[in-house]
This record gives structure tokens, sequence and C-alpha cells, in this order.
């Protein structure tokens, strides 16, 4: 997440290994990857990825990631199908990601408005 604009510039939906921290780097544009300051939890498959000098892990109280984690509520509060116990569960994961992209993609366009 883009701190001055809150737009989604990176997106990878899997698991928190290392392949997937990769793969999150890897999604985001180039000028990024180059210029900017990434702030994440001690996760220890962002330090093995994440290049030093793009990298900071911060905790909560630090209020570098808050930001990301109040979108990911976000996130959890409107996709109705990432709640398992909710009648628009879906169990084709394929569902799952396009709802995920279409969020996003929504979420970039009010930001840009």
């Amino acid at each position: 997440m883009d701190k001055k604009t809150r737009e989604i510039v990176g997106v990878y939906i899997g698991d928190r290994s290392e392949d997937g921290a990769r793969k999150l780097w890897d999604s985001l544009p180039p000028v990024y990857r180059q210029c900017a300051v990434c702030y994440t939890d001690f996760w220890a498959a962002y330090a093995q990825v994440i290049p030093n000098n793009r990298h900071q892990a911060v905790g909560k109280e630090s209020g570098k990631t808050n930001h990301i984690e109040r979108f990911n509520n976000t996130m959890r509060q409107r996709i109705s199908r990432l709640v398992r116990k909710t009648l628009s569960f879906s169990k084709k994961l394929d569902n799952h990601i396009g709802a995920i992209w279409y969020f996003i993609h929504h979420y970039n366009s009010c930001c840009n408005a």
C-alpha cells in the first residue's frame, strides 16, 4: 500500500511462505522496489526476500503498518465470502481470489477519485 495515496500497489494472494513473500515483492512496480521502504511485521520470510535497504520490520505500536491492517479488516468486513459461516461462502478458491481482486480494483478506483 502506498503510504500517501493508500493505493494497493502490489498483491499476492496465498500463504506467508518465503515463496509468497517473493511473489509479493515481485508484484510491486519497479519504482517501488528501487525507492520505497517496506514496513512489515517481524515475519522471517519478509526479511529473507526484501533487500535490507528497502525493508524495516516494525511492531504494531510503531503505527507504520496501521493502514494495511485497517485495509485487511475492511476487506474481511466487505467480502463476506471470506467468512466461513456466511451464506455467501464459496468453496472454490478461484471465486475467493476473484472477489479479492474485484475488491482491490474497486478500492483503488475509489482512492484515485
